[in-house]
């Protein structure tokens, strides 16, 4: 039936439920199927039938087998056509219109009411008691969604139920904020392990229901994305939405940490109906929706998993340092050893339980703890060390590592050599150290100021009296170059001009006895 329609059929349909019209018929025809197998609404087949109507508005609907047409006792067919275009008198009968290769197969009943307009219904389908989400029914919901849509699996969430499949959010206007409504019912049992889970904190049980958002996308699994302008009302109550996380950096905006949302505090823990509606903003990106039932974990219980499934012998991980250092001929550069820090570079401090991912090329860890105590506040699964993803399904602790560091207290930095074999680096810094001060040479004393029997100073005899010679001289190395320039200027200026001017004597004067004048 869809198949029959012409472009501005189609683009009536898409433009009626608030789809692209632009496009080649081809793609219009692909976009209105899709629009029909995914989201069919009793809205939605009665614009159908309208736009058939209006298409082929010739075509008479054949009366079926059962009603007997002409002969006695029956009805003449120019009376069959009347009650047909009145629907008085006509009792309810099932008429197909023509088949349409590849169309949907819909059938119009017409009831046995005055009424002229018929009711479509989809065949084989229920009627619907209640809408369910969208304003569509629940069976219709009930269908498996197409495109499926999947969501990444979240370490610290293990899905027990799932409560609502994804399911896409659709827009009823051209109004920027929708509200797009959600019913559903827990079972006893359901609620039976929500009331009998630990408590992880006072007021938050260890199994919840949760509510996840994400892109409309089949391609591949998609992370937690909330869309513009978000709020959820469950029953007659807001539930808490995370919010913005302000940005260091200049120019960058803030980041939102989408994370399932927690709507257990506000259900109500019976077999009642609970409603659920999302409100969002309306800015051209498709979203999807979907309910599960979770057991959320800690971050003790997730290291405590890592330790005991996720940890690589001290062999493996010699191994993995014979091969990074082995001798490669066709290299023009070899490596002998490879320098690894004992520091955490999350938080500077000495590592506890070294780990790092299966999937980065760096021997280089982090501490384990930290890590998973950082992503259960902020997930974000990255390496510090090359900025790479880290999920916990790849995690590994090195034994390696936590062998030597517990065999070490003090060291902060190791190198790997070729032979799997290690060295502290602090035990070569010593040793440097001690080399450094026994090349030293060690000048002696000399007394300047003190004068010899012989009336030389030591700094100007080349021996002294018991025949040693000196070592050298002493040089003040903290004076600057300019400043040296100067003291040596003024000394060889004081030493020229002593040198041109003859002493003077003390007492007695020289003069010329011809210009003495007495008087």
């Amino acid at each position: 039936m869809v198949k029959s329609f012409r472009v501005s059929d189609l683009q009536m349909l898409l433009s009626s439920v608030g789809r692209s019209k632009s496009g080649l018929k081809q793609d219009l025809v692909s976009r209105a199927l899709r629009l029909v197998q995914s989201e069919c609404s009793p809205d939605l087949l009665k614009k159908i039938r309208q736009l058939y109507e209006s298409r082929f508005p010739k075509k008479v609907p054949t009366v079926p087998a059962a009603v007997v047409v002409g002969g006695q006792g029956g009805l003449a067919p120019r009376r069959v056509t009347e009650l047909q275009a009145t629907g008085r008198g006509v009792p309810t009968l099932g008429v197909s219109l023509p088949p349409v290769p590849g169309g949907p197969d819909f059938i119009l009943s017409y009831p046995s009411s005055t009424t002229s307009a018929p009711a479509v219904q989809r065949s084989g389908a229920r009627t619907p008691a209640t809408p369910y989400i969208n304003g569509l029914d629940k069976t219709t919901q009930n269908r498996q969604p197409t495109p499926v849509v999947r969501f990444v699996n979240l370490p610290f969430y293990h899905t027990l139920e799932v409560l609502l499949s994804p399911t896409e959010l659709v827009p009823q206007n051209n109004e920027k904020l929708q509200d797009s409504p959600c019913t559903f019912e827990l079972t006893q049992s359901q609620v039976d392990q929500i009331r009998n889970s630990r408590d992880l904190r006072p007021g938050v049980k260890s199994v919840q229901v949760v509510l996840r958002i994400c892109y409309t996308d089949s391609s591949c699994p998609q992370e937690d994305q909330y869309p513009p302008n978000i709020a959820v009302k469950v029953n007659h109550s807001y539930c808490h939405v995370p919010g913005y996380y302000p940005s260091n950096k200049p120019g960058v905006e803030p980041r939102r940490p989408c994370r399932p949302i927690n709507i257990t505090p506000y259900l109500y823990l019976s077999t009642s109906t609970n409603r659920i509606t999302v409100t969002w903003g309306n800015f051209g990106k498709r979203y999807c929706v979907a309910l599960y039932l979770v057991q959320v974990f800690t971050s003790a219980e997730l290291f405590s998993k890592l330790k005991r499934f996720s940890v690589e012998s001290s062999e493996r991980c010699r191994e993995l340092i014979q091969d990074k250092l082995r001798y490669d001929p066709d290299s023009e550069i070899a490596t002998t050893g490879l320098r690894v820090s004992l520091i955490c570079p999350l938080v500077k401090m000495r590592l506890n339980v070294p780990c790092r991912a299966l999937t980065c090329a760096h021997l280089q860890c982090f501490d384990a703890v930290f890590f998973l105590q950082m992503n259960e506040k902020k997930p974000t699964w990255t390496c510090p060390v090359c900025d790479k993803p880290a999920p916990f399904e790849l995690l590994i602790i090195d034994g390696l590592l936590w062998e030597i560091l517990k065999d070490t207290q003090d060291v902060e930095e190791i190198e790997y050599l070729s032979d799997g074999s290690w060295c502290p680096i602090k035990a070569e810094k010593e040793k440097e150290k001690e080399r450094e001060q026994s090349n030293t040479p060690e000048y002696p004393v000399l007394e300047i100021g003190s004068p010899e029997e012989n009336g030389h100073s030591p700094a100007h005899s080349s021996t002294s009296q018991n025949g040693k010679t000196a070592v050298g001289v002493v040089v003040d190395l903290t004076l600057d170059s300019s400043s040296e320039e100067e003291a040596n200027g003024d000394s060889e200026g004081e030493s020229e001009e002593s040198e041109e001017r003859p002493p003077q004597k003390r007492g007695r004067y020289d003069y010329d006895k011809d210009l003495v004048t007495a008087y």
